[in-house]
């Protein structure tokens, strides 16, 4: 029988990057002299890579960006954001230990996130987290991304699973959708970054820490999806 598949969302799922994402953002839209976003903003601007939220934080603070200006807006974001990797960001408490004891368990696990990939993969491993997956891919690892479903399903193949066997772990819309739209069970966390309450996602489970990822919710989950 195929070993169950545990896909997490990276950004306010496995760690929390906000500070560092705040400061890698303000760094690139200071040389357009807009205001300084805040954490609070955060929540509206994440979630579909750094591309995006550039636009998002022009678009929040009214001024108008020219697509043009983007290629070179987005280097001087993955400039700031690499070179100070991993910064402030930090696994959120009880991860490792839930890791570890999936991994135990024999359960496969794999990150799926919209955050480039080569900014993905030297973070996790900067922290030390790499070798607890069998694959991480990122918002252009695949032609879509999340909420698409193929962006979640083709991260559990290239982990050696199967989607009939497999859960999502987000914090935001994208990942319940992507989780849904693949016909996958999902567990979404309320200590991230969503701009939606985690109650009105449609999550199959929400944990509040991650002592309460357990072997048997796992498998409850997985079993009734």
């Amino acid at each position: 029988m195929t070993q169950t598949t545990i896909v997490f969302d990276l950004d306010g799922t496995l760690v929390d990057t906000a500070p560092d994402l705040v400061a890698s953002l303000n760094h690139t839209i200071a040389v357009q002299n807009l205001a300084p976003v805040g954490y609070d903003d955060l929540t509206h601007l994440v979630g579909q890579g750094a591309r995006v939220m550039i636009t998002r934080a022009f678009a929040l603070r009214d001024v108008p960006l020219d697509e043009k200006e983007l290629p070179e807006l987005l280097e001087r974001f993955i400039n700031h954001y690499k070179a100070g990797m991993p910064g402030e960001s930090r696994a959120y408490p009880g991860l490792v230990a839930a890791l570890e004891r999936l991994a135990a368990e024999g359960f496969t696990l794999a990150v799926c996130t919209n955050k480039l990939e080569e900014l993905a993969r030297p973070l996790i491993e900067k922290l030390g987290l790499t070798h607890h997956f069998a694959a991480i891919t990122g918002g252009d690892t695949f032609p879509v991304r999340k909420p698409d479903a193929r962006h979640l399903t083709g991260t559990i193949e290239k982990a050696g699973g199967h989607p009939a066997r497999a859960l999502m772990i987000g914090d935001s819309i994208n990942d319940i959708l992507a989780a849904r739209n693949a016909g996958i069970a999902s567990i979404a966390v309320p200590f991230g970054y969503s701009d939606t309450p985690i109650e009105h996602l449609g999550a199959s489970r929400i944990i509040n820490h991650f002592d309460e990822l357990t072997v048997a919710l796992v498998n409850e989950l997985v079993e009734n999806t």
